[in-house]
């Protein structure tokens, strides 16, 4: 923008902003180690396969909710709002609590909000950009004021300890990350603080490259000793076509991203893609040009936590100073569904 530029005749327009972050991974620490003491697998295995060292796991009794709560507690403190102010839940999971309601019910009881609309995403590795997209369209309109966007998993509990979910489970771990949106006006300008783009998208032809089966509805009953025999409840994946997909979605979504707000690679402060593989990742980068030091990897630390990969990176950016008021943050991720998604963001 040219210095002293007259904005006065630029059209306002409301933009979706974040206004708080939080994270919360619970306190037990998994490393490929311990893995390796229950199956058949090794760190020399695991870390150069997929870039995970260690991941989180829930004690017996805390639900994906919990974490939730957790994330969002730090989140409003740094929004400087209580759950008073919130009228609005989207929490994004594939492991919800329980069958039904969904999580975001517990949610608002737990923090004890208002009786406010609450509602789960299940878009699993692109939920937190699906919640985005949600929260941005319902604030823009005016129909709510502020939102609680929450992405949480608890994965320990449903993933195949033996030699045949191995493949599966070295990836996984347990966390939350949530974010408080508001909205504020900008000038139609890159220099806009908020969302400057979101792009969702799913292709269902690959559904059952990953995915869990059980239980199943449209099975009577749901759920069988022979299906629990079968494995059917543990999810299972095509690892090399989910590989080749994410490294074609992602790019695509991040390049229409920064074209669409008319934003280049120089123009970012960080690059923050969904963590289920870091060679995922450092494939993606290379393709859309993005040096190593604008891009936020911390699966080493945490594993594939689903829809709280992409929260708990904003998250720690900012707790750990690196992020600033300003920055321009892209974001992509790929899942399950097949899913996959794009947003581009000023702090």
């Amino acid at each position: 923008m040219t210095r002293g530029r007259d904005l006065s005749s630029l059209p306002r327009m409301i933009r979706t902003v974040i206004e708080g972050l939080g994270h919360y991974v619970p306190p037990r620490v998994v490393t490929n180690d311990d893995l390796a003491k229950v199956m058949a697998t090794s760190d020399e295995w695991i870390f150069p396969r997929t870039g995970i060292k260690q991941r989180h796991y829930v004690e017996d009794g805390v639900g994906a909710s919990d974490l939730g709560v957790e994330a969002a507690k730090m989140a409003m403190e740094r929004a400087g709002c209580t759950a008073a102010d919130i009228d609005l839940i989207v929490f994004a999971t594939l492991s919800p609590d329980v069958c039904f309601p969904g999580s975001a019910c517990f949610v608002q009881h737990k923090l004890g909000c208002k009786q406010i609309a609450a509602l789960d995403v299940r878009t699993q590795c692109t939920g937190f950009l699906y919640g985005l997209q949600v929260c941005d369209s319902l604030l823009r309109t005016g129909a709510y004021k502020k939102a609680l966007l929450i992405g949480a998993e608890v994965h320990s509990t449903g993933i195949d300890f033996s030699d045949r979910g191995r493949d599966v489970t070295v990836l996984f771990g347990d966390g939350a990350g949530a974010a408080v949106l508001g909205t504020a006006m900008g000038q139609g300008t890159l220099a806009d603080r908020g969302l400057h783009f979101t792009k969702v998208a799913a292709d269902g032809a690959g559904a059952k490259d990953l995915w869990c089966v059980a239980p199943t509805s449209a099975r009577i009953p749901r759920l069988t000793h022979q299906m629990l025999d079968e494995g059917l409840q543990y999810p299972t994946m095509n690892g090399k076509l989910v590989f080749r997909w994410a490294t074609e979605k992602m790019p695509e979504v991040a390049t229409l991203a920064l074209s669409s707000a008319g934003a280049t690679i120089d123009d970012l402060q960080w690059f923050v893609p969904h963590q289920a593989n870091l060679r995922i990742n450092e494939l993606v980068a290379r393709k859309l040009g993005i040096p190593e030091a604008k891009c936020w990897n911390n699966i080493e630390r945490y594993g594939n936590t689903t829809a709280a990969t992409i929260p708990i990176g904003l998250s720690e950016l900012q707790t750990l100073g690196k992020s600033r008021p300003g920055d321009l943050v892209l974001m992509a991720a790929f899942g399950s569904g097949f899913t996959w998604g794009g947003a581009l963001l000023r702090l």
